[in-house]
C-alpha cells in the first residue's frame, strides 16, 4: 500500500510551497504529522471542484492542510466551516488558510465536534460537501450528523478508513481504530441514504453521495 502511494505521489505530486509550509508549521508547533497525503489533498480539491460545492464542512482542522485543499476546490466563491477540538490548532489552521488566501472564507468552531454539530443542526445549517478526519471512534456519529446537515446530492468524504491496510490485511498490525473502521466501512456501504465507494489512496477514503 505504501509503495503504491509513494508511486502515485512521485508521478502526480507537484511542489507546493504553501502546503509544505503548513507541514513545517505543524511540526514547529509540536503537533502530530497526520495531515492528509498530498494525493489525498489533490483529490479533495478535485472532488469539491467537480461537485461544484460551495458550502463545505470539515471535521478536524489540525493545521489547515486539508482545509486549504478543500478551499482550493471552491475558489473565491465558497465557504468552509471547520470543527476543531483544540483552539490553538484552529488558530494555526486559520493562520495558514489566511496565508493561502482563504482567511475570509473560513470559520472555526472549537470544542467537541458533536456539540458543534448539534449547534449546526439547531441552526438549520446545510452543506453540500463534508470531510471527516477526526477521532475515529466517533466516525459513525459524525456521519449521521453530516447526513442530517446535507443537501440532497451532497458528498461526504471520510479519511483513514483503511487503518494502514489493517482492515483488509491480517498481516498488518492492527491499529487502535481498526475495528472501528471495519464497522464504519460496512455501515457506509449498506446505508440506505448513501451511494458509496472506497478509494485506496492515502490511508483510504470513502466517498458517499447523500440521497434524501
Amino acid at each position: 500500500m505504501k509503495q503504491i502511494n509513494d508511486y502515485i505521489d512521485s508521478i502526480f505530486y507537484n511542489q507546493d510551497n504553501i502546503l509544505e509550509e503548513v507541514l513545517i508549521s505543524i511540526k514547529e508547533n509540536g503537533m502530530r504529522s497526520i495531515s492528509v497525503s498530498s494525493s489525498t489533498g489533490k483529490l479533495l480539491s478535485m472532488l469539491v471542484s467537480i461537485s461544484r460545492a460551495k458550502n463545505v464542512l470539515e471535521i478536524g482542522a489540525l493545521g489547515g492542510y486539508s482545509g486549504i485543499c478543500l478551499a482550493r476546490g471552491f475558489g473565491s466563491k465558497g465557504k468552509l466551516t471547520s470543527l476543531e477540538l483544540v483552539e490553538s490548532y484552529a488558530k494555526l489552521a486559520h493562520s495558514n488558510l489566511t496565508k493561502a488566501g482563504f482567511g475570509d472564507q473560513v470559520s472555526y468552531m472549537t470544542g467537541p465536534a458533536l456539540q458543534s454539530l448539534e449547534q449546526l443542526v439547531s441552526s438549520n445549517k446545510e452543506f453540500d460537501f463534508f470531510f471527516i478526519d477526526a477521532d475515529k471512534e466517533n466516525y459513525e456519529n459524525y456521519l449521521n450528523y453530516c447526513i442530517r446537515l446535507a443537501e440532497n446530492g451532497a458528498l461526504i468524504v471520510c479519511d483513514n478508513v483503511l487503518a494502514h491496510g489493517s482492515v483488509a490485511d491480517e498481516s498488518v498490525e492492527p491499529k487502535r481504530h481498526t475495528e472501528f473502521m471495519k464497522k464504519f466501512n460496512e455501515t457506509v456501504a449498506k446505508h440506505p441514504q448513501l451511494e458509496s465507494i472506497l478509494i485506496p489512496i492515502g490511508d483510504g477514503l470513502t466517498i458517499s453521495k447523500v440521497q434524501k
